[in-house]
């Protein structure tokens, strides 16, 4: 791994309400580390600087050594926290991915970076379509994002169609070579979801 990165901040979206699994999901344990402190390691291996993004303050959070920012545009999901986040961060970029996402590969992060540019919006297009929280974003989003928020529409890939904004589509064939299975975009939203990524973890052992 080269390098870590000071000019773009990582950034953890880790809203806590978990409405799929039925129960926070970022204190979940994988091999002895919760979810949240999995996909948090994945960003740290690339960004000086991360910043967690949560809807509501949590007191199980109080012991991060990262910056803890809380929604200022309330119940707008995910679209929420990145606004939030990208509104704190003190670089002109940011990553963005969310905190279930335990196989989060630093090397694929790294790849985005390299053929980022001068971009606004990098995301990356695998089969099942766009990929937003495994994405770059510019503060050149955020009169987006705002406005996207007042109107209720919180698909945040709506931003790769944007009026004024340098968004690059990244085809998975550009990062296959280094997660042939993207496994660096796989969410564990359900409990079969944490199950088969405790199978793969095993497996790897």
């Amino acid at each position: 791994m080269a390098t870590r990165s000071d000019d773009m901040t990582g950034v953890l979206l880790a809203g806590g309400r978990s409405r799929r699994m039925g129960r926070d999901k970022r204190f979940l344990e994988l091999d002895g580390r919760t979810l949240l402190d999995l996909t948090l390691a994945g960003l740290e291996a690339v960004f000086s600087t991360v910043i967690v993004s949560v809807a509501d303050r949590d007191p199980r959070l109080d012991s991060l050594r990262h910056r803890v920012v809380t929604d200022v545009v309330p119940d707008r999901a995910a679209l929420g926290g990145l606004y939030t986040a990208l509104s704190a961060s003190a670089t002109p970029r940011i990553f963005a991915a969310a905190c279930d996402m335990p196989l989060l590969n630093p090397a694929v992060v790294a790849r985005l970076l390299t053929l980022a540019g001068n971009a606004d919006v990098v995301m990356v297009q695998l089969a099942n379509g766009l990929q937003p929280m495994h994405a770059i974003y510019s503060k050149a989003c955020l009169p987006h994002l705002e406005r996207m928020a007042s109107a209720n529409q919180l698909a945040i890939q709506e931003l790769s169609r944007a009026s004024g904004l340098n968004v690059r589509i990244v085809p998975e064939e550009d990062i296959r070579d280094l997660d042939p299975q993207f496994l660096s975009f796989l969410n564990v939203n359900t409990p079969a979801d944490l199950e088969f990524v405790r199978k793969l973890l095993s497996e790897r052992r």
